[in-house]
């Protein structure tokens, strides 16, 4: 048998070379996604071989990431209780890349290492079955007899594996070029507070600089394409914001989540350019989205984004959305001037060739394109309702007593 592990070189999948071929007699042929995650990819690929995976795959995805998962998804506004979905959109990626791996190596199986407690097991699989139903997946967490990550440890030191985590400091983190995640240790208590030296993608707002910094971003068609005036590609763009806005400690969250499978979860993310980006992309549309046009997407924004969180991104209800959404994001062009300091990310400014704010009818000084007198006849039209509903029982309240 083949198995296509998607691998990290953490803990729970380099443990789950050993396992696989030990339970399964099988060829295990590790696949490492490129997403920005700045870790020394060859190390790990090193790792995976001296741990038993029969060869290795490592490929760059940073712009195919950025370009059709992290911007479609910024087009939505899509967040979920707060959280911008950084780890929720790297999998589907990684999956559609398994399957077409275990296509090219004629493998049965594809396996991952999330555990049977969390949302990525249903990320994965979903995809997984939704571009080859009859494949077979096979998923540690759910089989192997280690019911903590402490027994991993000890499992791993036992097979010679080195391991990125202690009994001490027992993080799960995520990482790519969006976001990290924290999980676990500590953190489980939600009335801890994250250590400080936990911060990874931002400085401390308390050591961020005391001189704010100004940026611009242009964007086209809901996509951002330039920062101060510099065309990026989306991954080089997306890295740029996380340099400025991370320097002044922009983007960090802490969130109690409502998991998939049932149970809260407490999470410390770090977003941020993509928190930047929320920020900017708004600014625009207050510009450019016609009220109701705005307010159909916006109403859409939960339903969309917990399609992301629980995993449907190959679903045909993700995919209409998507359509409705980048139509109605054909006429965000423009730019957004943000201020950025101390853990703030603050509009300074926006303007847009496509803009529909018109001063002469905003404008609270005198003007010749507004008459105030036409105002009484729309509110007695609006108010035509609630006077009928309180004439007809107030009667009735008068009739009963």
């Amino acid at each position: 048998m083949k198995i296509v592990l998607a691998y990290s070189g953490g803990l729970d999948t380099s443990v789950a070379i050993a396992w696989l071929r030990e339970t399964y007699r099988a060829e295990v042929i590790a696949f490492c996604a490129d997403l920005g995650q700045e870790e020394d990819l060859e190390a790990i690929k090193n790792k995976a071989l001296k741990t038993g995976a029969s060869k290795v795959y490592v490929e760059d995805l940073r712009e195919e990431f950025v370009r059709d998962y992290i911007f479609p998804m910024l087009r939505a506004s899509a967040q979920y209780e707060g959280y911008l979905l950084g780890t929720s959109i790297a999998r589907p990626l990684i999956a559609k890349k398994q399957i077409e791996i275990a296509l090219k190596e004629k493998a049965e199986a594809v396996s991952h290492g999330a555990t049977g407690k969390g949302n990525d097991q249903v990320r994965f699989e979903l995809t997984y079955y939704a571009l080859k139903p009859d494949i077979k997946v096979i998923a540690p967490w759910r089989e192997w007899p280690f019911r903590s990550r402490t027994e991993l440890i000890e499992y791993a030191r036992s097979k010679g594996i080195d391991v990125p985590v202690t009994k001490e400091k027992p993080y799960s983190t995520d990482r790519n070029i969006f976001h990290i995640s924290y999980e676990g240790g500590i953190l489980e208590d939600p009335w801890n507070e994250p250590p400080e030296d936990m911060y990874t993608m931002i400085t401390p707002p308390e050591k961020a600089p005391d001189r704010a910094e100004y940026i611009e971003i242009d964007f086209e068609k809901g996509d951002p394409v330039r920062v101060n005036g510099k065309n990026l590609s989306p991954f080089e763009l997306l890295k740029e914001l996380n340099t400025s806005a991370g320097r002044h400690g922009i983007g960090r969250t802490d969130i109690v989540e409502n998991r998939y499978v049932g149970m809260k979860s407490r999470g410390v993310y770090e977003t941020p350019g993509g928190t930047v980006l929320h920020i900017a992309k708004r600014a625009v549309e207050q510009l450019t989205l016609d009220r109701e046009v705005l307010h159909l997407r916006d109403s859409l924004i939960t339903r969309y984004s917990e399609l992301v969180y629980y995993g449907y991104w190959f679903s045909p209800e993700r995919e209409a959305l998507q359509k409705l959404i980048d139509e109605i994001e054909q006429d965000v062009t423009g730019t957004a001037r943000l201020k950025l300091y101390k853990g703030n990310c603050i509009i300074a400014g926006r303007k847009s060739s496509q803009s529909l704010y018109e001063p002469q009818f905003a404008t609270f000084e005198k003007d010749m394109v507004y008459d105030h007198r036409d105002a009484e006849g729309f509110i007695k039209l609006n108010a035509l309702r609630l006077k009928i509903r309180k004439m007809l029982r107030g009667q009735a309240e008068y009739q009963s007593k």
